[in-house]
């Protein structure tokens, strides 16, 4: 008879300590440890596009922007992560005792993969509306033009906006940048359907 072993959970302190020197990058979900999936070529030109055009035009005002190598603590759901571009305004508030891990985005922008679409649409946006500072969430696709927003207005409420094909032009509403589409897919080699069936 085949026994079903418990995951190890881990407290945050022992996830943050392995994190130190571990060779891969890894979730933190109140108690487990879950490693992150490399990215593709699409996945990382889109994030250095938007992180040159947003970090140029952001240069000398109040906000300051971060790159996934920055982990991001979610107090209320125990959870670490590493969104793919986030912005904050002022100064960058850290867990306590640690300067590698953030509290207080304004702008998350996760680049989508098949394998992780709905659970950042869904649940990682669950998540991020918990920190009191958070009110833009953008959505990038790498298979084709298209970027999804959510912002958060006066009275808390969420508006989606859509903007798809090249021409469009993306407004980063929480950091006051506007981007067009060609510049954040600049260099994006979308797959045709025969290199989609190979892939």
């Amino acid at each position: 008879m085949l026994v079903k072993t418990q995951p190890k959970l881990y407290t945050p302190d022992e996830y943050r300590q392995l994190e130190e020197t571990a060779e891969f990058k890894n979730e933190y979900r109140d108690g487990e440890i879950v490693q992150m999936t490399g990215g593709t070529i699409n996945h990382s030109r889109i994030i250095r596009n938007l992180s040159r055009v947003l970090g140029n035009a952001i240069e000398g005002t109040a906000f300051e922007l971060f790159q996934s190598d920055l982990r991001l603590w979610i107090p209320r759901y125990r959870r670490g992560t590493y969104p793919d571009v986030m912005a904050i305004e002022g100064e960058p508030v850290f867990t306590e005792g640690r300067n590698d891990e953030i509290l207080n985005p304004i702008l998350i922008v996760e680049v989508l993969s098949k394998s992780t679409k709905n659970f950042d649409l869904d649940d990682k946006f669950r998540l991020y509306r918990s920190i009191p500072e958070f009110r833009e969430y953008v959505l990038v696709s790498q298979y084709e033009f298209l970027v999804q927003q959510y912002v958060k207005n006066e009275s808390n409420q969420w508006l989606f906006s859509e903007y798809e094909g090249e021409a469009a032009t993306v407004s980063f509403d929480s950091v006051g940048v506007q981007m067009p589409a060609s510049e954040i897919y600049k260099k994006v080699v979308f797959a045709t359907e025969e290199t989609a069936v190979t892939e």
